[in-house]
């Protein structure tokens, strides 16, 4: 059984830090539940992360239900706990926080279930229509470089989920930076998403129907892709002697692709993006987009590949208002916010989050948060106490295709920590050597923790 008493100490000590967020019995269900999803290498339901802790049959299922139902504990608090974790041991002091947001679809059937629409599916494969029906979430994830590798990875922390007539996306933004911030009121926030979430932290008075209660706490930057139909403008020049209201915008530079075509200076430098260096042209303008910020002053960062023919003039365009890290610094921190999609992929694909088949609001609010956390924890748990060089080494042996892997992926971390305790369920506080019957049991175990 997985309980908190048969759990490795080091996993072990690393939920306890959360005691404060449940009472003893709901704690004792979380730990267990939580040790079920990251040993479950099947469908990831409520009543498989009970039979993977192998309490099935020992605890009724209703108890599982229960704690997503019923029991006495908030995925906000939880989320912003686990943050705290990861500023005290992965986060240097005084360091900024880089926070990814993104929203995803997570399928779902049945028309009772809550807070389920038709959505746009990215992830949709195949030339037919890219609409799917679910629940779609916002994520707001903490992006980092692990001292155990040398890409940024994202650890989701605070979700908002959208439903209809209820806020926008780009408010529950505004609700997730704010809480991060207000948990973490001595850092420095640095917000990168795609470009739905541009002007999310835009003037007031610019936002119109369920977009006016967006805006983010001041001194929070934000980069994102600019959308194509956006219209810059100048900075207004005050004329010396001229009476009158001064003037709140200048001269017209247009969209993106005008402004790209009036660029004549190009220039040339080195940005290190998707773990490599490449060679880029830039164009950094400091101006307006008044239509989202009105008269507040942006940049806006065209990045131009050498040689590329886009009808456009560009390949990308970035919209910040951190008006002075160096541009090369913004492409790479903006070029960090693919890492969310990746940990959004891994949820679905290895953790599992999302296959809980329950449809009542409080359990459909808590299961994807629960998920997408433990998701956080393992990489937490592996990066202080689980890594070692060996784990890439017998991946590679495993799969010798893999020529090129030098760093644990999310799927080694997770197989680890199953290991880890499938090892500690059998084995703790047994002086004595497995019997034969043991050790099977552990080898089939052990062979299906893979999956």
């Amino acid at each position: 059984m997985l309980q908190f008493d048969t759990l490795p100490p080091s996993f072990a000590a690393l939920l306890v830090t959360l005691r404060p967020c449940f009472t003893a019995p709901s704690f004792r269900t979380f730990t267990a539940l939580v040790a079920g999803m990251v040993a479950q290498p099947g469908r990831h339901t409520v009543t498989g992360m009970l039979s993977a802790a192998g309490l099935a049959g020992i605890w009724h299922h209703s108890r599982a239900h229960w704690f997503f139902t019923h029991a006495r504990w908030c995925a906000d608090t939880l989320g912003l706990a686990v943050l705290t974790l990861i500023v005290q041991h992965l986060v240097p002091p005084g360091e900024a926080l880089l926070v990814a947001v993104d929203d995803t679809l997570f399928h779902r059937s049945g028309r009772k279930v809550h807070a389920t629409a038709w959505h746009h599916d990215g992830a949709a494969k195949g030339p037919g229509t890219k609409v799917a029906w679910g629940n779609n979430w916002v994520i707001a994830a903490i992006v980092l470089t692990l001292p155990i590798l040398d890409r940024p990875v994202s650890l989701p922390v605070a979700f908002a989920l959208w439903s209809k007539g209820g806020p926008t996306k780009q408010v529950l933004l505004a609700r997730l930076v704010t809480r991060i911030a207000t948990t973490c009121p001595d850092r420095q926030i640095d917000v990168v998403a795609d470009s739905h979430y541009a002007g999310a932290d835009g003037a007031p008075g610019a936002a119109t129907g369920a977009n006016r209660d967006r805006g983010l706490p001041a001194g929070i930057t934000l980069t994102s892709r600019l959308r194509a139909n956006a219209i810059l403008n100048a900075i207004a020049t005050p004329v010396p002697g001229k009476g009158g209201r001064p003037k709140r915008i200048g001269a017209k530079l247009g969209t993106p692709k005008q402004l790209a075509a009036a660029t004549t200076t190009w220039i040339t430098t080195q940005v290190s993006r998707y773990g490599r260096t490449d060679t880029v042209q830039i164009s950094d303008t400091h101006c307006l987009w008044y239509g989202a910020y009105r008269s507040r002053e942006v940049r806006v960062i065209l990045i131009r590949e050498p040689g590329s023919k886009t009808k456009t003039g560009y390949d990308l365009a970035l919209i910040t208002t951190d008006l002075t890290t160096p541009a090369e610094q913004l492409i790479t921190r903006y070029a960090a916010r693919w890492s969310i999609e990746v940990a959004n992929e891994d949820a679905k694909q290895i953790t599992g989050v999302g296959q809980a088949r329950n449809r009542t609001r409080t359990a459909v609010t808590r299961t994807v948060p629960f998920g997408l956390l433990t998701q956080t924890l393992v990489v937490l748990w592996y990066t202080q106490h689980g890594h070692h060089h060996t784990t890439v080494t017998q991946r590679r042996a495993q799969a010798p295709w893999y020529r090129q892997k030098t760093q644990p992926a999310y799927h080694d971390m997770i197989i680890k920590l199953r290991r880890t305790l499938i090892a500690a369920r059998f084995l703790r506080g047994k002086p004595r050597n497995p019997t034969p019957e043991e050790t099977h049991t552990i080898h089939l175990a052990w062979a299906e923790a893979t999956g």
